[in-house]
């Protein structure tokens, strides 16, 4: 009976212990989901939301980048978008590892053992193998029927024209894991031709469809702008292929063109050799090839800067073409000698002679009529030390030995040597002298296009005078002698007058003080017809190895491209040729 009643006793006690365990689960069960409905409805909400709702961006269309085309009269297309199809794997869904495996490394031409590394996780739904597809190798894989194995389109950038205006127009990359532009155009015009993506919000089902009839929310990407650059085609590519030739000839190891309107500052062309792929410059032996040596290689110009000293004293009334001075052959200063190029005495001479024999000696005393102050004044008012304003990456040169009033400092940058300038600056200041004495700004780009048609045309700065008409006129007379008389002649063009100059610059040491032995880097600067110039031009060969002085370089590939440009503007002679 005692017995009895202890089973009954436990057992009620373990009824009660399950009630107030089940009481209790219920409680907490209550609870988490008040929580849940309410404390956290909001929370949830969007976590269901957000499950069944798919955001996708819309990426849009990568402007055009487009030059002049004077025998069609339409822009050319020198940069573009172009659609690639990629051939990619779904490893869930391979059935035949092996099968797959082979055939594809036989048609891609892959390695067998990379392709298996790659798709053998099968919870990859997305391995790119290869892309850029030529149409016949879709056709095989197709055929194929290869499970698992699937095609995609990506759009990529496409030049036409592989090498034409390499540095100028810059590629497109990846930067910071973002395909954008680098160098050139490319990257100076990075927010007009990137354009704005656009987003899909939609609801979609468990495998990432949309549901159709439910909340679809789509904000259209923005194309691009297109850029419609100064550059003439036929130009560009007469001046890079004479370019390269040249380089080739002499053995040098680069060289740089800039050819500019004088009257507008429109850049007619712009070439840079050695060139690269644009569509393949992953493939490049150095990076510096990318880089703009027009805009951006700052050197001592040398000679060719003599015009603008003799410019500035003639503006101030101080000398004439016919104005004369005793060449010693050398100058003294300090404890420094300064000698002609030719390393000899010329007797009194004309300040024409100066520029035809290009003295160093004759320039110092242009340079002395006008004294530091004012000399330095004229090297400001010319634009050098400053940038230019073009639309790329440039270098504002450098006059850092021009601000203290060292003697010997003055008398070298009379001539060229010792402050530093970029082609583009060159063929700014120039313009002057071309332009009745008003001194043009540079630009590339024309027109912007916007993706609905609309066009714009940016500003650029206007013309400013910088030395009077006379003075303009006067000094580029003497210009024309220089190519008639002097070292320019391998620059002249039978039947028109060229004005120009010759410049030999030294190259300073990278690691001390003085000047590299055995190197040189070889200018002309020049325009015509000198009665109504249709461009200004300066050709740069940097280390000439078969001779030594800009006049067996420089000028006969300046010689070559102004006869070109001259029947190409349908420039009629104005003198009798000499048969």
């Amino acid at each position: 009976m005692v017995a009895k009643i202890s089973a009954e006793k436990i057992f009620k006690q373990r009824m009660v212990w399950l009630t107030v365990f089940f009481g209790l689960s219920v409680i907490v069960i209550v609870a988490r989901l008040a929580q849940i409905q309410i404390l956290s409805h909001g929370y949830y909400v969007a976590l269901a939301d957000n499950q069944r709702t798919g955001e996708y961006q819309l990426q849009p269309v990568r402007g055009e980048i487009k030059i002049q085309d004077s025998f069609s009269g339409q822009p050319y297309t020198v940069a573009t978008a172009s659609e690639e199809i990629l051939v990619y794997v779904n490893a869930s869904e391979v059935e035949d590892l092996d099968g797959v495996v082979n055939k594809l490394a036989e048609m891609l031409q892959l390695d067998s053992q990379e392709i298996r590394d790659k798709i053998s996780d099968q919870s990859r739904k997305y391995v790119i193998l290869k892309k850029n597809l030529p149409d016949e190798v879709v056709e095989q894989i197709k055929e194929a029927k290869l499970v698992g194995v699937h095609f995609d389109k990506e759009t990529s950038r496409f030049y036409p024209e592989q090498t034409l205006l390499a540095q100028l127009l810059g590629f497109v990359g990846y930067r910071d894991d973002k395909l954008q532009g680098s160098y050139g155009l490319e990257l100076a015009y990075e927010k007009e031709l990137a354009g704005i993506p656009g987003t899909i919000n939609e609801e979609t089902d468990a495998s990432g469809r949309w549901i159709f009839g439910s909340k679809r929310d789509k904000v259209s990407a923005v194309n691009g702008d297109d850029l419609i650059l100064t550059i003439d085609k036929t130009v560009q590519l007469k001046t890079e292929s004479i370019l390269k030739s040249t380089v080739e000839k002499h053995g040098a190891d680069s060289g740089s063109v800039v050819v500019m309107d004088p009257k507008t500052g429109a850049i007619i062309a712009m070439a840079n050799y050695p060139s690269f792929n644009l569509n393949e410059y992953s493939k490049v032996d150095s990076p510096e090839v990318y880089v703009n040596q027009t805009t951006v290689g700052a050197y001592e110009p040398g000679s060719i800067f003599k015009p603008l000293t003799i410019a500035a004293a003639v503006n101030e009334g101080k000398i004439n073409a016919a104005t004369t001075y005793v060449d010693t052959g050398e100058v003294k200063v300090d404890e420094y000698t300064i000698k002609n190029s030719d390393e000899k005495a010329h007797g009194v001479q004309t300040v024409s002679q100066i520029l035809e024999e290009s003295l160093n000696t004759g320039t110092i005393f242009a340079k002395n009529t006008i004294g530091n102050t004012k000399f330095l004044e004229y090297v400001k008012r010319f634009g050098f030390g400053e940038y230019t304003g073009i639309e790329v990456a440039e270098s504002a040169g450098n006059l850092a030995n021009l601000k203290g009033n060292i003697q010997v400092n003055y008398h070298t940058a009379s001539f060229g040597q010792g402050i530093l300038v970029t082609p583009i600056q060159m063929v700014r200041a120039f313009s002057a002298l071309a332009n009745n004495g008003k001194m043009a700004s540079p630009y590339l780009v024309e027109e912007i296009v916007g993706p609905y048609g609309d066009v714009r045309k940016p500003e650029h700065g206007a013309a400013i005078e910088v030395i009077s008409p006379k003075t303009a006129s006067e000094v580029s007379a003497m210009l024309v002698n220089v190519v008639e008389k002097g070292h320019g002649k391998a620059a002249a063009v039978p039947g028109y007058y060229v004005a120009g100059k010759t410049g030999t610059a030294q190259v300073a040491k990278k690691d001390g003080s003085g000047y590299q032995e055995n190197n040189n880097i070889g200018s002309f600067i020049g325009y015509a017809p000198v009665e109504d110039p249709k461009f200004v031009m300066i050709v740069r060969i940097n280390h000439p190895r078969t001779v030594k002085f800009a006049e067996s370089t420089a000028a006969p590939a300046f010689g070559e491209i102004a006869q070109f440009l001259l029947q190409h503007y349908h420039v009629i002679p104005t003198r009798t040729v000499q048969k």
